[in-house]
């Protein structure tokens, strides 16, 4: 039997799954569910999603009950999707995930795993039994200082500050405003752009004071550069030689369906033309004819057609609301 598979996208990550035309879905693991479709969010931490076995993140989640949390990722909480995008998964299927997910968190995980341990019932070989106490204790106590010694390195101040650098760099670190809340607008002289041993640099406004008249935004540096526009705070120029040309604002949505659950796009010309010239994007980025460019999530997180922007100069794609503004049309249930 030839199975016909359809590959669609599910999620504001792009994520694809393959459902089989031909014969029915089989249940899935909560393990296997979420290595496969929520590691995207619950793995990294994006959109304040909370990160598996991170006790903190779950700890007033933990307190609402597994019950609650499940019928939340059904239908839906905050940035997540219902079912997180998956809609074939069915509500067993959410449950299981949701309770995978509170199984790894420390305590219960220590107590999961002392339970799936079965106790040893067999005697020790005769070899073992006839050996005198003191003997049979040595190698245990001779491992004792090599043990300690390892875990007082794993403690240490040192290796505790790499570790920690190292995780906020893995933050998608393709995405240079997506950063933790340590490392947003930091001074001049440790923003990694500047040159830190001029002294010219240390008298360099600080991003923090420079942005504190500015309208807030949830991401990026922290500013809704589009709002400061429209209220006159800021008035980019135009042209680096002519300070009284104008640009040519085209008021135009571009609307692109988008496969699965989520909303669909809108790209909103007027937005961009009133700091960019047509020729920033065309035809080098976009190709100006309808189905001509291939967009996908996958591309943009790494650097392509909107991801050439936005991420490195303009606001990262954590807020999936800001693109997939466009609500799809109920269909009637038949």
């Amino acid at each position: 039997m030839i199975t016909k598979r359809v590959r669609l996208s599910v999620s504001c990550l792009s994520l694809t799954f393959l459902i089989a035309a031909s014969m029915p879905v089989l249940a899935e693991s909560g393990a296997e569910i979420y290595r496969t479709k929520c590691t995207q969010c619950h793995g990294t931490g994006v959109m304040n999603a909370p990160k598996l076995g991170v006790a903190a993140d779950w700890a007033e989640r933990k307190k609402k009950g597994a019950e609650l949390l499940t019928a939340n990722a059904i239908k839906g909480i905050n940035q997540m999707p219902p079912k997180g995008g998956s809609m074939h998964l069915s509500d067993k299927e959410i449950g299981s995930v949701v309770a995978f997910m509170l199984s790894q968190l420390p305590g219960d995980a220590v107590a999961a795993k002392a339970q799936s341990v079965p106790v040893a019932t067999k005697a020790p070989p005769a070899a073992v039994q006839s050996m005198p106490a003191q003997v049979a204790k040595a190698p245990a106590a001779a491992e004792k200082p090599k043990r300690v010694a390892e875990v007082a390195k794993r403690k240490s101040p040192a290796r505790k500050a790499k570790k920690s650098k190292r995780r906020n760099r893995q933050v998608n670190s393709f995405n240079r405003l997506m950063r933790p809340p340590s490392q947003r607008n930091l001074p001049p002289t440790r923003d990694g752009i500047h040159d830190a041993s001029s002294d010219g640099t240390a008298a360099l406004q600080h991003p923090k004071e420079a942005f504190g008249p500015m309208p807030k935004s949830n991401s990026g540096n922290r500013v809704d550069w589009v709002a400061a526009l429209e209220k006159g705070i800021v008035n980019p120029r135009f042209d680096l030689e002519d300070d009284t040309k104008k640009p040519i604002v085209l008021d135009l949505n571009i609307v692109r369906e988008v496969k699965g659950s989520m909303p669909d796009v809108v790209y909103p010309h007027k937005q961009h033309t009133e700091w960019l010239d047509c020729s920033n994007c065309h035809p080098s980025i976009f190709i100006p004819k309808k189905g001509a460019n291939n967009i996908s999530m996958a591309s943009i997180l790494l650097g392509k057609q909107c991801g050439v922007c936005h991420g490195k100069v303009a606001f990262p794609v954590s807020d999936c609301r800001r693109c997939h503004s466009k609500n799809k049309p109920k269909v009637a249930k038949k």
